[in-house]
């Protein structure tokens, strides 16, 4: 199947280039990478620039300003559908998700509709999380299980893949979730559409350079879009 790996870009000037030499040397000829860059200052979309110049396989699509991951993500979605790809993967840049884990995750979505790269079932875990992070998160994840009744063990978790049709009965423009609710929802809607999903587990390591981008609004906006999901 041809696929297509969704990086969006904040100031990863840091990052960038090996994230992408690493997808591009584990994966074959069919699966090529999106960078979606919200005009980073530091550069980022220029370095993307210098290295298609040595792989027709990466893409990059600039976006006037940081607009938050959602919208970059569903921006991806749309170029790769519009191009024709059979498979679309959320991943991130700075090497918190594994290249080498992007390798199972394509090969479970051969026989499902989505796949979930999982931290917390059988097998997946966390590197260099404090108490409180892995609070937050498996707290979260089993919140959202138990409001919107779907067995998943990871909602929040943002290495994801997709068939197209997945993505075309999700509906993109009605996605209202933005930041950290945005994983929950696409899952959610997948679910209750009736896609068949499975759970493989990933190694999680913090970033290794550069800040995250997680805060407190994102987390708050996540918990209580949770309602608005089951209710709406």
């Amino acid at each position: 199947m041809k696929s297509l790996v969704c990086i969006p870009t904040y100031n990863e000037k840091e990052n960038i280039e090996a994230i992408v030499t690493a997808v591009l040397g584990v994966t074959g000829s069919e699966t090529h990478i999106l960078v979606i860059d919200d005009n980073s200052p530091d550069g980022t979309g220029e370095i993307v620039k210098r290295l298609q110049a040595d792989s027709v396989r990466l893409h990059l699509l600039s976006r006037a300003g940081k607009e938050g991951l959602g919208r970059a993500y569903i921006a991806g979605f749309k170029w790769g559908l519009e191009n024709g790809y059979d498979v679309i993967v959320e991943m991130d840049a700075d090497f918190s998700h594994r290249p080498e884990d992007l390798v199972k995750i394509l090969k479970a979505i051969e026989t499902h509709d989505f796949v979930v790269g999982s931290r917390w079932v059988h097998d997946g875990r966390t590197i260099n999380w404090g108490l409180g992070r892995k609070f937050i998160s498996r707290g979260g994840s089993f919140y959202t299980r138990t409001i919107l009744g779907y067995p998943l063990a990871d909602w929040t978790g943002g290495f994801n893949a997709w068939t197209k049709e997945t993505l075309q009965k999700i509906d993109l423009d009605q996605v209202k979730s933005n930041g950290y609710s945005f994983q929950i929802e696409l899952k959610y809607r997948a679910l209750r559409a009736g896609c068949k999903g499975v759970e493989v587990p990933i190694v999680f390591e913090d970033r290794r350079v550069g800040q995250s981008k997680m805060t407190t609004k994102i987390v708050t906006e996540a918990f209580t879009r949770v309602w608005g999901m089951r209710f709406g």
